[in-house]
Order: C-alpha cells, then sequence, then structure tokens
C-alpha cells in the first residue's frame, strides 16, 4: 500500500485526517475490509478516531471514509 504510506507519511504527529477508498485507489468493497481492521487494530501508523462514513450500495453499508490520527514515530 504504497499510497497509504505516502499519505501517512506527510502527516505530523497527531495530526488527524481522513483516509477515503477513491484516495488510495481502491474499491469500496476493498477499502471497507481494509478500514474494519484499522478501526479495530489500528493501522501503519495511525489509529482510527471517531464513527466512520459509510454508504449503502446494493443494500450493504459499507465505510466509504475514515477519520484516523497520526501515530508518533
Amino acid at each position: 500500500m504504497t499510497k497509504l504510506d505516502d499519505i501517512v507519511g506527510r502527516q505530523k504527529p497527531g495530526a488527524q485526517f481522513v483516509l477515503s477508498a477513491p484516495m488510495l485507489g481502491m474499491k469500496i468493497d476493498e477499502f471497507d475490509q481494509a478500514a474494519t481492521q484499522w478501526a479495530q487494530h489500528g493501522g501503519p501508523g495511525f489509529k482510527a478516531v471517531g464513527v466512520p462514513f459509510r454508504k449503502v450500495i446494493d443494500g450493504v453499508f459499507l465505510i466509504q471514509r475514515i477519520t484516523v490520527v497520526r501515530l508518533p514515530d
């Protein structure tokens, strides 16, 4: 996930920012799976904060974007 690493790497420790499926070039269902893991366990260099934004697609709620905070190095 080079795009993810690039985006996280540009943030200052403690910065709050949003990750979304289009930003990472992922399909919404792929992003939903990754974001679910990030919300539960954190991601590479960040942790999730707040409630993920979900969108209904074909009757299923999928995470479309998630707010995260960069962890200290």
